[in-house]
């Protein structure tokens, strides 16, 4: 009797178990859509920005024993602003307007502006959409710098051969990392007939390899290296060929060549396409503010000093380049910024602002209501302002 009651009570745990999972699936999924297309109140997306890792899989970037150390030096913001069409803001204008989360600023490796809004602290993860796919463009350079990957000329196919016969077959690494393929994409997040919108339900399946067979089935719209397309789909074949080329997880090369290798403080965690898949190459980080800036300083440092990428490599991503006879304000997965300086940028609003000649970055973390740009206090033009500002007030000293 004894026997039999407790199988009884171990189905019905099973059974609980069970409901419960497919609940908090149909959750992650309800609250993944809503975050898309820009129907969250703030306050829900604020919590769900902390703790992307309930709507996916994630796999451990591990962080280094000893983190690189910052400097700290107190800078004053008190008469800062910036005037953009006639109105001018200050940093107290920015952080609320914009719905920031947290903003730091480092100079010369030393941290001289570091604040924390919407209940966020400097332990608080928060979650990286497109960053992600600057983490991914910047281990290509590691791969190719390793030997891993022979020439940014060789097909896409060579390190993922379920490509081979698809539409990326005769694609080159250097063009999927310009997003220039030629490949058919539309990136509008809240329209749910949108190729990227398509990749997110792919990724709601949770099936091995759906999103590979996924970014095969698409048809070609131009000649590979004819069309400037931006295209989260092209950075799923980043993780891939990181995966092919290296012979690890994009997660495990980047704490071995930056996480531990450089020392980030924090544990981070990464998208994956299915239970202990393959990372989403595009989105899904989740990182502290303080990794954030630090991930910049390392590329910051490789700009002046490469160590872990190839010579130039930093300079080659950060410039516009010339796609089908026009140039296109866009590198290896970077954004331009003019002035030399050059961003990583995600949607509702995380930055990572780089400006070489001035030795700045600025990391910045947001919780903007819709993917599309949405910003009141333009943010390229003020941390170009911020940046001369702070080194400005240096150069004084």
């Amino acid at each position: 009797m004894t026997s039999m009651r407790l199988t009884s009570i171990a189905a019905a745990l099973t059974l609980v178990s069970g409901a419960s999972l497919a609940q908090s699936s149909e959750q992650s999924q309800a609250e993944v859509r809503k975050l898309y297309s820009g129907r969250m109140m703030p306050d829900e997306q604020v919590e769900l920005s902390r703790h992307i890792d309930r709507l996916f899989p994630t796999r451990t970037v591990k962080a280094a024993a000893e983190p690189h150390p910052f400097g700290a030096r107190e800078a004053s913001l008190e008469d800062f602003s910036l005037t953009h069409e006639g109105v001018t803001y200050d940093i107290y204008d920015f952080m609320a307007l914009n719905r920031v989360s947290g903003l730091m600023a480092v100079h010369d490796n030393d941290v001289v502006f570091e604040q924390y809004a919407l209940g966020n602290t400097a332990d608080t993860p928060w979650m990286s959409m497109s960053i992600a796919k600057s983490v991914s463009s910047t281990l290509i350079g590691a791969a190719l710098n390793d030997g891993f990957i022979e020439s940014l000329d060789d097909a896409v196919s060579k390190y993922v051969p379920e490509l081979e016969g698809s539409v990326y077959d005769d694609v080159t690494v250097e063009q999927i990392l310009l997003m220039a393929s030629g490949v058919a994409w539309d990136e509008t997040y809240a329209d749910e007939s949108s190729q990227r919108r398509q990749m997110l339900e792919v990724q709601l399946e949770q099936r091995p390899g759906a999103l590979l067979e996924f970014m095969g089935s698409l048809e070609r719209a131009a000649e590979p290296g004819t069309v400037w397309n931006y295209s989260t789909g092209e950075t799923q074949l980043l993780s891939a060929i990181i995966n092919g080329a290296v012979g690890k997880s994009a997660s495990e090369y980047l704490s071995e060549k930056i996480w531990s290798g450089y020392g980030m403080e924090t544990d981070a965690r990464w998208w994956l396409d299915s239970e202990d898949g393959q990372e989403i190459g595009g989105s899904g980080l989740l990182i502290t503010l303080r990794d954030y800036a630090r991930f910049g300083q390392f590329v910051l440092e490789e700009y002046h000093t490469p160590n872990v990428l190839p010579e130039g490599w930093v300079a080659e991503s950060a410039r516009p380049h010339e796609i089908g006879g026009e140039e296109v304000e866009y590198g290896y997965s970077w954004w331009p910024e003019g002035e030399g300086a050059f961003s990583a940028v995600g949607i509702f609003g995380q930055w990572i602002f780089i400006d070489p000649d001035n030795d700045m970055v600025i990391a910045m973390t947001g919780a903007q209501p819709k993917a599309e740009a949405f910003e009141i206090v333009p943010v390229t033009e003020f941390f170009h302002a911020l940046s001369d500002h702070l080194a400005g007030e240096r150069a004084s000293q």
